[in-house]
């Protein structure tokens, strides 16, 4: 299913050409799979205890963003794929690696707001190619510094967790949207119907606060001419 967005913002050269570069299929809770063209990359897979059906699928990379089980499945993934972490023994790894021409760096960042005292470290994974800059947050929880947020740059594609407890708010993530200025976000990490007892909020109060917000399905196409100038919250649905 196609969700495309409406006006090119037109910050590159290659977008120009209308490559579309990533298919981008929610699969529940934090996980994402990203297809470019014939190469795959998953991120963040759950595992059974999360209350989601655990698929296999096949990809080229799977990018692991902080060693909680509920990130860190990579048996979700057929044969032997690249696995890419970003901490390494609880410390931050420097990311920078490529992924068949995808460059894949990191930003390091914390799962709580007291530096790591609660709930460990946490990666960000910028994921750039072909004119697209699509961003996974991973299990942030707390406000981005003005030195993080410049690395992260400015994304097309933002997944942001909006549930709350184990990660920022609402509230928090609408701050981050209006400081990082991305064309599209999505939302991740908050309560649905297959995980009722997870302490998080739902969906609804991060949408009800965008000024444009859509149903995006269970996957969406996106171009790099068709990404919105404003941003879009493209609510995904995991199956």
């Amino acid at each position: 299913m196609q969700g495309g967005g409406i006006t090119y913002r037109g910050d590159s050269p290659a977008a120009e050409e209308g490559v579309v570069i990533v298919k981008l299929t929610y699969l529940g809770h934090a996980t994402f799979l990203l297809e470019s063209g014939a190469t795959s990359i998953l991120v963040d897979p759950y595992d059974e205890k999360v209350g989601y059906p655990v698929p296999t699928l096949r990809v080229d990379a799977v990018l692991i963003s902080h060693d909680h089980a509920d990130h860190t499945n990579v048996s979700m993934a057929k044969g032997q794929p690249r696995v890419i972490r970003g901490l390494a023994d609880g410390n931050w790894r420097t990311v920078h690696e490529q992924v068949d021409g995808i460059t894949i760096t990191s930003v390091p960042t914390y799962h709580d707001d007291a530096q790591g005292a609660k709930r460990g470290r946490n990666t960000v994974f910028v994921i750039e190619g072909e004119g697209l800059r699509v961003v996974h947050l991973a299990d942030l929880g707390h406000a981005l510094t003005p030195e993080s947020a410049a690395q992260i740059g400015r994304p097309d594609v933002l997944m942001i967790p909006v549930g709350g407890y184990y990660t920022i708010d609402a509230e928090q993530a609408h701050a981050i949207v209006a400081q990082l200025r991305p064309g599209i976000v999505i939302p991740m990490h908050y309560k649905t119907e297959v995980t009722p007892g997870l302490p998080l909020a739902g969906v609804d109060q991060f949408a009800a606060g965008a000024k444009v917000s859509k149903q995006a399905g269970h996957a969406a196409t996106i171009e790099a001419r068709s990404v919105p100038r404003e941003p879009e919250v493209w609510v995904m649905a995991w199956k």
